[in-house]
């Protein structure tokens, strides 16, 4: 699925506009299958990848292997332990990993994620830029948190931490409407799946946000 997402390339050049990569040394927590840790390794001098998850790992490794590039490092963190030391590196990002928390823990997310910052707070360099990524929607067109509990989470981070927010759309696009049915029917359930076989959709549209600081 994550093969498909994107495939205008919006969020490279976001991340871009921002802050660029180029030269840099970045830190990613919950880096997952390492879509974003690829598209930085493309330009930062060094990247360093964590995820609570293993496999995801082991996945994440394979596909950096195929771009050819070895500035790059995994290992198994927490997002609230990274092993790295405060004021290591000039960029800190992360991508569809903080948001779990408003799911996981629903009465402390303010709690957990709190200590999430604080972490991505510690590893960045005075000057150097936190950037986050969440979902504002799949299935649709226009930016629309999927829950109150992440608008709340959207809304806490703007307001209590100051980051700059923008969105984009990170459109899916699949090679069929076989193929866009039984990925999204897997991934996101029979609903979105039932509307694109009945729209015969190829392309499904998708809202991302960005949020992002200077550490001072």
């Amino acid at each position: 699925m994550v093969a498909r997402e994107d495939f205008r390339g919006n969020l490279f050049s976001a991340l871009n506009e921002i802050q660029s990569p180029y030269g840099q040394i970045v830190m990613e927590a919950g880096a997952g299958t390492g879509r974003v840790t690829r598209l930085m390794s493309i330009m930062a001098r060094r990247i360093y990848a964590f995820d609570i998850a293993p496999p995801m790992l082991k996945v994440a490794k394979k596909m950096l292997h195929m771009t050819g590039t070895t500035n790059w490092q995994l290992a198994a963190a927490d997002n609230c332990a990274v092993p790295l030391a405060n004021n290591s590196t000039d960029m800190a990002v992360q991508g569809w990993s903080f948001g779990h928390a408003v799911d996981w823990y629903p009465h402390t997310w303010q709690t957990e994620v709190g200590q999430m910052l604080a972490e991505l707070q510690r590893i960045v360099r005075p000057g150097g830029t936190i950037i986050l990524m969440e979902t504002l929607g799949t299935g649709i067109k226009q930016p629309a948190p999927p829950t109150p509990g992440h608008a709340d989470l959207y809304r806490w981070w703007e307001q209590a931490h100051g980051f700059h927010h923008r969105w984009i759309r990170t459109d899916y696009q699949f090679a069929s409407v076989d193929e866009a049915d039984e990925l999204t029917r897997f991934f996101f359930g029979n609903e979105l799946a039932d509307k694109i076989r009945a729209e015969n959709l190829t392309i499904l549209p998708e809202c991302t946000g960005i949020w992002w600081k200077t550490k001072r």
